[in-house]
Order: C-alpha cells, then structure tokens, then sequence
C-alpha cells in the first residue's frame, strides 16, 4: 500500500512537472517583472548594436515596414503563444464579440496556460479573446476555433489563408495555441507583419493593451492579469504577446510607441524569461536612442520637383500634337523613415528618365524612377508617370503644322535680306 501511494505520488509531480514543460506561458521561473526590468534597463549601451541572447529577432518600424535590426529575421521558427496574435485577428474578422460559446470537452482538457474553463461553460467571445490574450488560455483557443471554424481544423485553415493574403510564406498554422508542433512555423519578420496588420484592428489593439480585464464565466467574476512583462513597465508599451514552449523557447513580441515612431520589436528562442525581457530592452532603447524620423517624402518632393523645373522642355513626343507633358511622381505611402546619423548623412535620390517617345502617349504611362539609395543600398524606387494623354497629329494638324513651319522658314529667309 506504501508503495502504491509512493507510486501515486510520483505520477502526480510528474504528470505537474511534465505540463509545466509543456505549457504556454506558465511563469515558473520566479522573477519579479519590476526588478527585472529594472535591472536589463540599467544595463543598456545606447550606443552599440546589442548583442542578444535569442535565436532570433526583429525590430520592426511600422510607418514605413522598414527593418531597423534583424538577427536571423527570415529564419522559420516554432513561435509559442505569438501564434495567438493571429488567432485572436480571425476571430475578430470572422465572430460576433457578443456571442456566447459553449465550451466542449477537448476545449477544457487543454493542457498548458489556462483561462480556467470547464466543459458546458458559457462564455462570451470578447471574454474568451481577454482570456486567449491576457493569459494565454490554451482552452480559450480552443474553444474559440471550435466557435469560429466549427473545429481546430477548420480554424487553421482560416490562419493560413490570412497569412497567404497578407503575402507571407514562411509561416504556418496548426493549432490556435501554438503548442509545438513541427508543422507550426513563421519567422520575425512574418510575425512583425502579422502583428502590424492586426493592431490596425482598435479592438486587438485594445485587448493586448489591457493589463487586467474582469470576465465573466457562467455569470461568474474572473479578474485575468496580462502575461506580459513590459506592459505597464517600460515607457511607451502598448502590447502585445508572450509565450513559451520546449521547443519555442521564451518568445515575446511589443509594440512600442514613442513621438513620432512606431515599432514591433520580436525576439524568439530566448533561454528565459529573464533573457527575453533584457533582449528586448536592449533592441528597443538602442532603436529609440539612434534612429529618429527622417521627413523622407518631403525630401523625395524636393529633389522630384527641382528636377522637373530643369528637364521639363526636355522632353519630346514625337507625333505629338504637342509637348506639354504633365509629370508625376508615384506616391509614398508614409512620410517618415527612421534612420540613423550616418544612414542621413549617405542618403542620395537619382533619377532616370527617358525624354523621347512616340504619341499617342496614354495616361500614365510610365516614363522613368525615382531611386533613394542609403549606403549605396536600394531602399526605394518610384515610378515616374505623365498625367495625361497626348495624342497623335492626324494628317490634316501634321501638314498644317509643316505648312506653318514652311512660312516661318521662308519668312525668316526674307527676314535676314
């Protein structure tokens, strides 16, 4: 009997133990968020790239989608509970928030990082998103791919058609909770993508930004604390998502805002917790501290428009009833782009242009680019188009215009005797 109990008893730290090991989230390292935070700020050299513990990272600008730091960015990666940033989007663009979910069984035995759900629990789908994203309930995205998708099949497919219109191809989902599997995969980059698309949604946004939310669970009060340790801690935090596997490692993934800039900073792979909060410390106070916003449009319209005031009569379209070409420059879809001293200082614009062509010329067709070099590096090209339509002489405007020629040769002739 004895050893029955000491039986019974191991298999429970082990069962304990082995989803600890397994789990999402689950904060079993000890470390005050305060003081580690604290301590990985007073660390920082503002000055010098960091170097950083994670296998993988990314500091992502969200005006401009430019790439201010990137270790291994495009490496496919197991991403943990990141994955829950596009679980959280499909539910957002495919479910009623005001719906009630009924929870199934398999939703319930989820292992890992827990909202706390039973079987037959009624629930809201606003508050199965709070639980999904504040404390990364495995059972919560369970239950809302069930909801949406009718199954975790279904569901996934609906992840990965998203992440096909969003154009990424280093990314796919299995599961709505990214427990590892080696079929579930994305990399910084993609993830950057992904999570900039979603905060354009207010409602992501103001979930991930959430530090506690009470929910309700069969009318029943829940107050949820969010899993990240930045929120609420580090200047200008305003989400979005933790998380943690075996095979993921810690992950975390903030947005931060500060003046004018805007970025997604990701690290993935990191050894602990403790790594992970000091990485991205690092990455974002050296962005902040050298990189400010640069006014690129303004500087592209300037040199566009000097150069049209020197090359306008340049231009000849032959067969043309006249030209009068209107020339236009593609528009830039952002205005600032942080750079850095030296990327300022070896910042150039050229461009190319052909000056003959042969009417008709339609409208908006492409005659040249505009190109913006830093560092001898191709950051930007721009098409240069004509506003309109030019027209060929028919026979009778061409022979009127060779007989108008004709008189002004002859007319210069008795002119100079």
């Amino acid at each position: 009997m004895k050893k029955f109990k000491i039986f019974i008893i191991f298999f429970v730290i082990l069962f304990i133990l082995s989803n600890q090991l397994l789990a999402d989230d689950i904060d079993f390292e000890g470390f005050d968020n305060s003081s580690l935070i604290l301590e990985a700020s007073s660390s920082i050299d503002e000055e010098n790239i960091p170097t950083i513990n994670s296998r993988s990272a990314i500091v992502y600008d969200r005006n401009s989608g430019t790439v201010l730091f990137g270790k291994n960015e495009n490496e496919k990666r197991k991403m943990a509970s990141t994955t829950k940033i596009m679980t959280c989007l499909i539910v957002l663009e495919n479910a009623n928030l005001d719906d009630i979910a009924t929870v199934s069984s398999k939703a319930a035995g989820t292992g890992g990082s827990r909202l706390g759900l039973h079987t037959n629990d009624k629930i809201s789908v606003r508050n199965l998103l709070y639980g999904l994203m504040l404390c990364s309930g495995n059972d919560a995205a369970v239950a809302l791919a069930e909801h949406v998708g009718g199954n975790i099949q279904n569901f996934a497919d609906l992840m990965n058609t998203k992440a096909l219109e969003l154009g990424l191809s280093s990314t796919h989902f299995v599961t709505p909770h990214g427990l590892d599997n080696d079929e579930h995969y994305t990399t910084a980059y993609e993830l950057a993508v992904i999570t900039n698309y979603a905060l354009k949604n207010e409602i992501f946004k103001n979930i991930v930004g959430t530090k506690s939310q009470t929910i309700t669970i069969n009318n029943y009060s829940k107050t949820l604390t969010n899993t990240n340790e930045l929120l609420g801690n580090l200047n200008g935090v305003y989400g979005v998502k933790t998380g943690f596997t075996n095979g993921a490692n810690r992950c975390l993934v903030t947005a931060v805002k500060r003046d004018n800039m805007d970025i997604i900073c990701i690290v993935l792979g990191a050894d602990t917790k403790k790594d992970r909060t000091q990485d991205s410390i690092k990455l974002i106070e050296y962005v902040f501290a050298n990189f400010s916003p640069f006014n690129l449009k303004e500087k592209i319209i300037t040199e566009f428009e000097n150069w049209k005031l020197c090359n306008i009569n340049s231009f000849k379209i032959s067969k043309g009833i006249t030209n009068d070409i209107d020339l236009c420059l593609e528009e830039l879809n952002y205005d600032f782009l942080p750079l850095n001293s030296n990327q300022i200082q070896n910042l150039n614009i050229y461009i190319y242009c052909d000056y003959i062509f042969e009417a008709p010329l339609e409208r908006n067709h492409i005659l040249g680019y505009l190109t913006v070099y830093i560092n001898a590096k191709n950051i930007l090209t721009l098409n240069i188009y004509n506003s309109n339509f030019i027209s060929k002489k028919d026979y009778l405007t061409f022979f009127s215009d060779l007989l108008k020629d004709y008189v002004y040769y002859l007319e210069s002739v008795f002119y100079f005797h």
